[in-house]
């Protein structure tokens, strides 16, 4: 079977914006880039008017991954591009996919809004349910801004990129979510900076009162609990220089905060498979919304 990233398209600026972050990953990777639209085709009374009909629905759409094919096939000549068009609702069908994909990239609007193809229940429907890693980028992003600036200040391509943020937690890593972030990390060749959040339970609370000297303990306990996690990970990957953070207070507004200097984010999400539908947790959940940098959500057992 062939690896390809896959990049969902409908033509708004967030879909297109994910397109060109795809085409850049499947450069990096070395991989074959897909393009996919999903065509929703008009209720019947619909298609029976001349302006709205089936036939010109579909004219259009299919314009829409042919004309971004061309574009990047010109923007990025090293970059094998194919478009995929399918029929159906836009959520299951970007899951069955992306299915065997490397990974699935989105645009986003926040995972809000009326307009554009994440709207908010079909973005979070496809990050909940595939079990591949899915990147969301937002409209507008753009290649500068995942390096530094140049030495004036001025957004640039051409500087190294930007490290890599991991939100981990160092209680109960996975290995698939750290491998993606160190990989990605070495492709880039950046830096990796592990942020682990943490709060304190309610019951130390009312002792930090009286010995300041508990918050610190916690901490030191904290951090360490982190370099274990990470320790195997820095001698697998010895090229990609490793921060470790440990911030007190809530995990999700740190990587947020932290994601204003990131090239990527990466987050987990755990795979449960009960009758009530899948869900992506406070975190991830909040760094989808808020971030201002593009999303990877890895899922994991």
């Amino acid at each position: 079977m062939v690896r390809t990233v896959v990049a969902g398209l409908d033509g708004s600026s967030e879909s297109r914006a994910a397109s060109e972050w795809a085409a850049r990953e499947a450069m990096l990777r070395g991989l074959p880039l897909k393009i996919v639209h999903v065509w929703e085709p008009v209720p019947e009374p619909m298609a029976q008017a001349p302006l709205l009909g089936a036939e010109t629905q579909q004219h259009w759409s299919e314009r829409i991954p042919r004309e971004a094919a061309e574009g990047i096939r010109l923007r990025h000549p090293g970059v094998e591009v194919s478009t995929e068009q399918l029929v159906g609702g836009s959520a299951d069908t970007l899951v069955r996919a992306a299915a065997d994909a490397e990974l699935l990239v989105l645009g986003s609007r926040g995972l809000s809004g009326l307009g554009g193809f994440m709207v908010g229940s079909v973005g979070l429907s496809v990050v909940a349910h595939l079990e591949r890693p899915v990147v969301l980028v937002r409209a507008g992003e753009q290649a500068a801004d995942e390096h530094e600036p140049d030495p004036a200040g001025i957004p640039s391509a051409a500087t190294p990129y930007r490290p890599v943020l991991l939100g981990l937690d160092a209680a109960n890593p996975d290995d698939s979510v750290i491998e993606f972030a160190f990989e990605e990390a070495a492709r880039r060749e950046t830096g990796l900076r592990a942020v682990h959040g943490w709060n304190l339970p309610p019951y130390y609370v009312y002792g930090l009162a009286s010995d300041l000297r508990l918050h610190d303990e916690i901490a030191r306990q904290q951090a360490a609990v982190l370099a274990e996690a990470l320790r195997p990970w820095r001698q697998k990957y010895p090229s990609v220089e490793v921060t470790g953070e440990t911030p007190s207070g809530s995990p999700g507004i740190r990587l947020v905060d932290a994601s204003l200097k990131a090239s990527l984010v990466v987050v987990g999400r755990r795979i449960r498979r009960r009758p009530l539908g899948a869900h992506i947790g406070p975190v991830t959940h909040a760094v989808l919304h808020h971030a201002a940098a593009p999303v990877a959500v890895v899922a994991h057992n």
